[in-house]
């Protein structure tokens, strides 16, 4: 991928425009479907069934903002406003440094919550400064009161601070509980690092009280609205970041699955700081992913004809959240790309599309799908070397 915007890139077009139309047809092969066909073709055969129950959520949610023919008209316009945003130029002005001071309180779990044993742990939570890029948007996004309040979990160590691993779930996976045992965060905290599992935006005690499953609030309001869920994500992150810093954690790296994923290399696009970034089945091109989902392509398609509407424009308009539109603040050494073989939800067509767009950056393949993932010690221990050459090097616990 080239990234847009630059002198020497001036006559190539974007990445929105040199992806093929019908990319998200476009076969997904790997070196690993030879060496272990089962494995791989059988998680991914797993992975289209349960695909089709998250994008019949993720459908519904978004059927209110997508069909009604006046909504689409406003949809366009907002999303116009977006794609002027589009470049690697443009970092500058779309994400924009929070406050150095944001306060940030401590509260104790509370009895029911879930804590990881043996591991000394609290919550985190501020009030989000964030204000929405568009001016039109900021009255209706800042209306989502809890939204506004973000959480973490941070674990840490009596003679902290330590090497901190800030992780980001995927969507409507946020349990605390769930990403310690997938990918095995006590074992980590064991290697000698801080842990802060943070919650995105609309998720766990940011979803609204009446939303119907946590994440529905991510797609909900509409693709504008969503443009946004990205930047407060971003935004939101970087005030950890802060925070991590004024409380001397000796450096700081990002990892997460799918939408943590994609935001982690995003992450990356924007703040130096990071001393590692390691994205794992990241999306990159949220547009081309929705049109291999069923049922959710009948609707993206109807939206596209509705609204007259090429792909290259809708692509566009949400190219301001996607790493393939920048290029990386932190070096290419630093990158590290993890991507199931048999994974459906993000093919492997995508985590190759950053692999190629991150020139120089690590890349490892497992034989599963997006949420079992076979051989994982494998890749637990690349990650764990990865960091160690990264961040300073912890003491073990």
């Amino acid at each position: 991928m080239v990234r847009a915007g630059t002198e020497a890139a001036a006559q190539v077009p974007a990445w929105w425009d040199l992806l093929p139309e019908d990319f998200y047809l476009h076969p997904d092969h790997t070196d690993l479907d030879a060496r272990h066909p089962l494995k791989v073709h059988g998680t991914a055969a797993l992975d289209h069934l349960t695909r089709t129950g998250l994008a019949t959520l993720m459908t519904a949610a978004l059927l209110p903002a997508s069909l009604l023919p006046g909504r689409l008209q406003l949809e366009r316009e907002l999303l116009s406003f977006y794609g002027g945003f589009a470049g690697a130029d443009q970092a500058g002005r779309v994400f924009l440094r929070p406050p150095a001071d944001v306060p940030v309180h401590e509260r104790r779990p509370g009895a029911l919550s879930w804590r990881p044993r043996g591991i000394p742990s609290r919550l985190l939570y501020f009030d989000s400064p964030f204000v929405p890029l568009h001016p039109q948007m900021v009255k209706a996004y800042r209306a989502h009161g809890r939204n506004r309040r973000a959480w973490a979990q941070h674990w840490t160590h009596a003679d902290g601070p330590r090497p901190t691993l800030m992780f980001l779930h995927g969507f409507t996976a946020d349990a605390y509980w769930f990403n310690s045992a997938m990918f095995s965060l006590p074992w980590l905290y064991r290697q000698g690092y801080d842990i802060l599992l943070c919650i995105l935006p609309f998720h766990g005690a940011r979803r609204a009280r009446l939303e119907p499953f946590s994440g529905f609030g991510y797609f909900a309001y509409g693709l504008a609205s969503m443009n946004e869920a990205m930047l407060n994500a971003i935004h939101d992150l970087r005030v950890w970041m802060d925070y991590l810093e004024r409380h001397g954690a000796p450096s700081i790296g990002v990892s997460g699955l799918s939408l943590g994923g994609y935001l982690s290399a995003l992450l990356a696009s924007v703040d130096d700081r990071l001393a590692y970034c390691i994205p794992n089945s990241p999306v990159v091109s949220p547009v081309d992913m929705a049109r291999e989902w069923l049922p959710m392509r009948w609707m993206v398609n109807r939206v596209l004809r509705a609204g007259g509407m090429p792909i290259q424009e809708l692509r566009r308009a949400l190219a301001l959240h996607s790493p393939l539109s920048y290029t990386p603040q932190i070096d290419a050494e630093r990158l590290f790309i993890i991507g199931g073989a048999g994974d459906r939800f993000t093919p492997p067509r995508f985590v190759r599309l950053l692999h190629q767009h991150w020139k120089g950056s690590a890349m490892h393949w497992f034989p599963g799908n997006h949420v079992v993932h076979l051989h994982q010690r494998v890749y637990l221990e690349l990650m764990r070397q990865f960091m160690d050459r990264h961040a300073r090097p912890p003491v073990r616990a």
